[in-house]
């Protein structure tokens, strides 16, 4: 398909879904044209396979989203922090999910000697940081993919580590519990995996009763630092 006819598909599939949703429920638009009221806060990465509402089952209004190259959380990017501010002091999400994936580019980049080019390669230092951090650890594993799912999930140990220390999201961690979880999307199977960093570690004694999020067509539980979603009909 040619660029432009990949644009003309698009509008046309906009119009489609558009016309569908208010059929399916004429109050639809009307209400997600009055405000918004998301419970979740998505830092993802900005790889097209990794669309937040579409792998979470959710619709348009359930989440507020900031994604970048390799979902990388620094404390001096003042996009990233104003985003966290926006969400958790005014729209007072319910919880904030860092989430990596396999096959990100920007790690496979990262274990590479070979410069990217551009303004990329500065933007993946924290990534080779993390990896020169660990090099003892990723170089004993032998396997390509495997070294780059772990960096990946590294990289989203180190950004929890930076997001609980942003004041922003500490003082509502204590004033009203704020939630804050490190997942790995895997692309080949569609599932997120919990891998327990943020404020409900896994296994942790004392873990509050669940919480749920509940979308339009799904209901996604967080248990003890584990999410989980049923899709309802």
């Amino acid at each position: 398909m040619a660029e432009q006819d990949t644009f003309l598909y698009a509008l046309s599939s906009n119009n489609a879904w558009a016309g569908y949703k208010s059929h399916q429920n004429p109050e639809f638009f009307p209400k997600l044209a009055s405000g918004q009221s998301p419970k979740i806060l998505w830092l993802g990465c900005s790889d097209s396979r990794c669309p937040e509402t579409t792998i979470l089952g959710m619709q348009p209004g359930d989440v507020f989203v900031h994604r970048n190259i390799a979902n990388i959380v620094s404390p001096t990017d003042i996009n990233t922090s104003a985003v966290i501010e926006f969400a958790v002091v005014y729209l007072k999400v319910k919880h904030v999910v860092l989430c990596g994936h396999t096959g990100c580019g920007g790690a496979a980049a990262a274990l590479s000697n070979q410069r990217v080019g551009g303004v990329l390669d500065t933007w993946i230092t924290p990534l080779k940081a993390i990896r020169n951090a660990n090099r003892q650890e990723l170089d004993a594993i032998r396997d390509d993919k495997a070294r780059a799912v772990r960096i990946a999930e590294l990289n989203v140990q180190k950004g929890i580590e930076v997001l609980m220390a942003n004041v922003t999201i500490q003082e509502a961690v204590e004033e009203r519990g704020l939630d804050v979880h490190g997942v790995l999307f895997d692309i080949g199977t569609g599932r997120i995996r919990d891998l327990g960093f943020g404020t409900r570690k896994q296994g942790a004694g004392g873990a509050s009763a669940d919480e749920v999020v509940r979308g339009r067509h799904a209901t996604l539980v967080f248990r003890g630092g584990n999410a989980s979603m049923k899709i309802t009909r």
